[in-house]
């Protein structure tokens, strides 16, 4: 499989993982919130994980953690736009190769901006559901985009999620979106699927998810999959799961099954630790 759009192709059929460095460019997310506020630490910090091994870096300027209040476009704007474009200007190096820039929002002219400004992807966790103008937006700019699952809105979606059955459920919504976006003349090598671990969902419901992830690969798209520091990997851990250590080895744990059950690309907040694990499994995949 091929993940590729007008200005990026990134290649699935040598089976090895990849990794998508989170960076939040918020005062509010639930993990890392208000670290990198300032474009330069935020570039800089990018630039890190990139060494470390991600080659895509998921920038974020409005914070989904359950609860959190919409933010106006103006501001987004200015917390976005001026990291993509850092990233645009900075060159490979030997110590910091290529990488692709994705943009997480809902936000149809945020995701112009920022595809102006030099990102490849867009990471809409409402897959094209926010703002009519999304899909539009990419399929125009030839951008890659990640269409995530979510029951409710980041306000509600932890209020009550209930499923008839969490895996059908999903990939049926998944299903309906892609067909939504290649009505929109988004192609199918453009589109990578994510479903949406923690957004509307118990601890029952992404533990369900993650063990039967093969029946959303079996889709035929790649498969994004995000677990670092979520909430539902310290409820698992019980009295350990406060200790940001504990978390770490968690999510990293959750990070290695899910490769092993197909995920392409996981995004984390522990780039060089998961990095190291996923070289193992990648080898031991090989070896298999």
């Amino acid at each position: 499989m091929i993940w590729r759009g007008r200005n990026f192709s990134l290649d699935f059929s040598d089976g090895r993982s990849r990794l998508m460095g989170i960076l939040n460019v918020t005062p509010d997310s639930f993990s890392d919130g208000g670290s990198f506020t300032d474009p330069k630490a935020a570039a800089a910090h990018a630039l890190a994980m990139v060494e470390a091994g991600a080659e895509i870096i998921d920038v974020g300027g409005e914070s989904s953690r359950p609860g959190s209040a919409p933010v106006p476009l103006d501001e987004e704007l200015r917390r976005v736009i001026p990291v993509v474009a850092m990233l645009h200007a900075r060159r490979p190096t030997l110590h910091a190769p290529h990488f692709l820039v994705s943009v997480d929002t809902t936000k149809a002219e945020v995701a112009r901006r920022a595809l102006e400004a030099g990102a490849h992807i867009i990471n809409d966790i409402s897959a094209g559901r926010f703002d009519p103008a999304m899909f539009d937006t990419v399929a125009h700019a030839g951008a890659g985009l990640v269409l995530m699952h979510m029951q409710g809105t980041p306000q509600t979606m932890q209020l009550d999620p209930r499923y008839s059955d969490v895996t059908s459920d999903v990939s049926g919504f998944l299903r309906e979106r892609l067909a939504a976006a290649q009505d929109a003349g988004i192609t199918a090598e453009q589109i990578v699927l994510d479903p949406g671990i923690g957004f509307g969902k118990t601890v029952e419901h992404n533990l369900a998810l993650l063990a039967r992830l093969d029946a959303l690969c079996a889709l035929g798209w790649p498969v994004l999959v995000g677990v670092s520091r979520k909430s539902f990997i310290a409820k698992l851990l019980g009295p350990d799961g406060a200790n940001p250590d504990a978390l770490r080895q968690g999510s990293i744990a959750a990070a290695v099954w899910a490769v092993t059950r197909g995920a392409s690309i996981v995004r984390v907040h522990d780039v060089a630790e998961t990095a190291r694990a996923l070289r193992v499994i990648d080898e031991l995949g090989r070896k298999s």
